[in-house]
């Protein structure tokens, strides 16, 4: 209901005027939008984790509105730099990509290089190295196609409980109970890997055939290299995926991260973007011991001069996202209504 209620009130400000009003003023001109995409689906993605997938289509759409607006797409090294300098052109946007899927190559860098936009992927590696789905990714693919059935029983997998698909929140449980496992073994990407295997074939799923998909896989180091020079800037998000509160081993992803990115491409990333949004103050000084310039987050918001150079928002998009709430965050509005900002740090199941 509310949603439906914040919609009708977009279109009504839409119909009159608010939106390009907003968007032509001095004060969007004196903000950032940077928009925020992790997967573009290469299946049924989007059906499975609509708030982390968006369908091509529906990205297509996205840029096809940023042309017809007149918004100026900028890259995101420039656009923090003219940000602080007050050279901003009107109605400006960047646009960044998480993690550095396999469906980035396929999928949304066609469409920008038809657009002729500029774009940063946060670029975590270990899966860049090693070519095979994420573990706790494919793993929680796994049991969404089985989605429905309850498994009395799952010591085969070396679960103890009952293995209740029917709900993404029963699904999430199970996910948590095999990256349990895994690390109580000290399984490696290798063990892992097997384990998923494990999971597939316990399902009836053929795990090979899916993983030559390549759902749920990172971009490997030749796709990373192309993308990196044509328009695309590899910045860091981390070695393996996240972010240990002990100083040297957080500093170690970030050093192992750039180590890897730097052996691809031709210049040295400064900026980074928090894994899965999960942040602390105490990482402010470490990335900067480790000459970070920018740290961006999964909060919602404009970007102004103001603002914490390691706290800066974004617009996270996917497919809950409508047309209309796009549009209202592309020209300003949006940052103007919003009432939640921060992000939650951890994965929440959804049911959809």
């Amino acid at each position: 209901m509310l949603k439906s209620i914040k919609q009708a009130t977009l279109r009504s400000l839409k119909a009159a005027g608010v939106f390009d009003r907003v968007a032509d003023s001095k004060w969007r001109q004196e903000r950032l939008l940077i928009l925020c995409y992790h997967g573009t689906s290469l299946a049924d993605e989007h059906l499975w984790r609509p708030g982390l997938y968006i369908e091509p289509s529906v990205l297509e759409q996205r840029l096809q509105m940023l042309n017809a607006g007149g918004y100026a797409v900028l890259p995101l090294g420039e656009a923090l730099e003219r940000l602080q300098t007050r050279s901003l052109p009107a109605r400006s946007v960047a646009l960044t990509f998480d993690d550095g899927t396999y469906d980035f190559y396929t999928q949304v860098y066609p469409l920008l290089k038809r657009y002729g936009y500029p774009s940063t992927v946060y670029q975590t590696t270990y899966y860049t190295d090693y070519e095979r789905p994420v573990f706790n990714l494919i793993t929680s693919y796994l049991l969404w196609k089985k989605r429905g059935e309850l498994i009395p029983d799952g010591q085969e997998l070396g679960i103890a409980q009952p293995m209740d698909l029917r709900t993404e929140a029963g699904r999430h449980q199970v996910v948590l109970g095999l990256i349990g496992l895994a690390a109580r073994e000290r399984m490696t990407g290798a063990d892992k890997d097997a384990l998923a295997a494990r999971l597939a074939k316990f399902l009836g799923l053929d795990y090979e055939a899916l993983a030559a998909t390549r759902v749920v896989q990172l971009m490997n180091a030749r796709e990373v290299k192309e993308v990196a020079a044509n328009n695309v800037d590899i910045q860091l998000h981390t070695h393996r995926h996240r972010t240990p509160v002990d100083e040297n081993l957080f500093r170690r992803e970030i050093r192992d991260n750039r180590e890897r990115i730097e052996a691809l491409v031709s210049s040295k990333p400064v900026h980074f973007c928090y894994p899965s949004g999960v942040y602390r103050r105490e990482f402010f000084q470490w990335l900067a011991k480790e000459q970070v310039v920018s740290a961006t987050t999964c909060d919602a918001g404009l970007v102004t001069r103001e603002r914490e150079s390691f706290l800066i928002p974004r617009f996270i998009d996917n497919q809950f996202q409508r047309a209309i709430d796009f549009e209202s965050w592309i020209c300003g509005v949006g940052d103007l209504l919003a009432l939640r900002r921060a992000a939650t740090q951890k994965y929440v199941p959804v049911e959809v």
